[in-house]
């Protein structure tokens, strides 16, 4: 990889996390030279961590616009869920060991989300929970598979942007995160995947009903 290719690299990771955690929104035009000066990179470098976000289909480019975070469909949202049970639970079902740090991580998403919840700030709840799923998917040790779910949590989150009501939708979930994390303590892999499935199943019915076409 060359230093170029790296810069860009780094670029897009830090933008990625933006988005994971709800700094960046979709519809928000990313301005070139702010975003160039904030990470020091050419403008070379810039497009190119912009090519590679648009690619993940976190970004889009308008002709004449300029650059700026991508808005999901309906079908986008059934599409993702149905990417993340197929990734999720099958990453459970294939954790070979429960290591105690991936469930520190998992305690401590679960721990972030429930304090956020108490003082009302619903951006930080949809924000743990992504760590959260981050952390499931960990637990499987696998650097490639936490690459992908990595990027489709990015694009999943750009959802919460289309709800109408984020702490009627969250609250409902924080509960079944700790349902699933106590079934992984006491070993049940495959009773913590059985949760995850059909948490994931209501979560995208739940995501629709409250959708903001």
């Amino acid at each position: 990889m060359t230093d170029t290719s790296g810069a860009a690299s780094r670029v897009a990771d830090a933008l990625r996390a933006e988005i994971a955690a709800g700094e960046l929104v979709p519809g928000m035009r990313l301005s070139e030279e702010r975003v160039k000066q904030a990470h020091g990179v050419s403008r070379s470098t810039l497009r190119e961590a912009f090519r590679l976000l648009i690619r993940e289909r976190l970004l889009v480019h308008e002709l004449s616009r300029g650059v700026f975070v991508r808005q999901l469909s309906r079908q986008d949202v059934t599409d993702l869920y149905e990417v993340r049970r197929v990734i999720e639970c099958a990453a459970l079902r294939h954790i070979r060991s429960l290591e105690p740090a991936g469930l520190r991580r998992l305690s401590a998403a679960i721990s972030d989300g429930r304090e956020a919840a108490e003082k009302g700030r619903w951006d930080d709840v949809a924000a743990a929970s992504i760590r959260f799923h981050e952390a499931l998917v960990a637990l499987a040790g696998s650097a490639r598979l936490d690459a992908v779910v990595g990027e489709i949590l990015a694009e999943f989150r750009l959802a919460y942007a289309h709800m109408k009501d984020t702490q009627v939708f969250h609250s409902a979930f924080l509960k079944r995160n700790e349902e699933i994390a106590d079934a992984l303590r006491s070993g049940d892999v495959e009773g913590a995947a059985t949760l995850l499935d059909a948490y994931l199943i209501d979560a995208e019915e739940a995501l629709q009903n409250h959708f903001i076409d």
